[in-house]
């Protein structure tokens, strides 16, 4: 079975596309059962580009771009080199409310309570490998503005031992990394806060806050009441269908679950997908996405009863 994307489902997600300050996007939801939202684009890289700069300027997360075209040098792709930018994304499994922070992708997806039938997504920076954030479902609890950082004493303790002494608080300004905005996850110390540091953004640099760009999180702070509920989650397989068409999108695990997730958790997804309706998969292509994860929808089977694709 040859696949490719129908010309009707590229125009329903051309005209869907919206943009929202700064690099936010939103869409309109999928239908009632799909999944698949964005675009694919392609640029070509300038003379002194790295994939670094392209991610800052355009707002993706640099990990993302990365794994999107992983044979390009990130330091300098080259004049003119064609850049994949990662676009599309399959929404995560879980209830559309609130927000959906998916770990493994870096990407976080808000369905804002003042406008139901919409979705909207950023990348975010996540955790270091040893400073691990668990899943969860919890809710926003709190909300700062100009935010002082009460430095925990793990983190004064790490700063100490490199020759960087912090204080026991940091007040507002320039020297603060939780900007001007953030957000309280329940009754923890974990943050999702604005960052000046564009360029850790859908990296893995925080000791275990979720970071966005000053923009995005301003827009956040402005849309997402106290209450609003959030949920953390851990999928690095993802599937979801939309117009007839099933699709999968697999990203590399993350480093210290590697070994606990393969191919029983991709066809646990695509069945959960195709549930409601029967699909006609192509089982190889499906597993073959896991060989070489590279965080972008790829279309694996279609319903029963669809005209062939071309």
């Amino acid at each position: 079975m040859r696949l490719t994307r129908r010309c009707l489902t590229r125009t329903w997600i051309a005209l869907a596309w919206l943009a929202l300050p700064a690099h936010a996007e939103t869409f309109p939801l999928p239908p009632a059962g799909a999944a698949l939202i964005g675009r694919q684009d392609l640029i070509h890289a300038g003379q002194a580009d790295t994939l670094w700069d392209i991610a800052a300027r355009l707002g993706h997360g640099y990990q993302a771009l990365r794994h999107a075209n992983p044979d390009l040098d990130p330091w300098l792709p080259g004049e003119g080199t064609p850049v994949r930018l990662p676009g599309e994304h399959l929404l995560p499994d879980a209830e559309r409310v609130g927000l959906v922070i998916n770990l493994p992708e870096m990407r976080l997806y808000f369905y804002p309570p003042a406008t139901p039938g919409v979705v909207w997504t950023v990348p975010v920076g996540i955790c270091r490998e040893d400073w691990q954030m668990p899943e969860m479902a919890t809710r926003i609890s709190a909300k700062y503005t100009d935010p002082v950082w009460h430095v925990p004493e793990s983190i004064r303790a790490e700063h100490a031992r490199e020759g960087a002494p912090l204080p026991a608080q940091v007040a507002p300004g320039d020297d603060n990394p939780l900007g001007g905005h953030a957000l309280r996850l329940g009754d923890t110390a974990y943050l999702i806060h604005a960052s000046p540091k564009r360029y850790g953004i859908g990296e893995r640099v925080s000791h275990g806050c979720l970071r966005l760009t000053p923009t995005d999180m301003e827009t956040l702070f402005r849309e997402a009441p106290v209450g609003t509920p959030v949920r953390i989650l851990n999928q690095p397989y993802k599937a979801g269908t939309l117009a007839g068409i099933l699709y999968v999108e697999a990203h590399p695990p993350l480093a210290e679950d590697a070994g606990k997730f393969g191919k029983t958790d991709l066809v646990a997804a695509i069945i959960r997908a195709t549930r409601s309706e029967r699909y006609e998969i192509d089982w190889v292509r499906a597993l073959h996405s896991l060989d070489r994860p590279h965080g972008q929808p790829v279309a694996v089977g279609r319903r029963l009863g669809e005209a062939p694709l071309r």
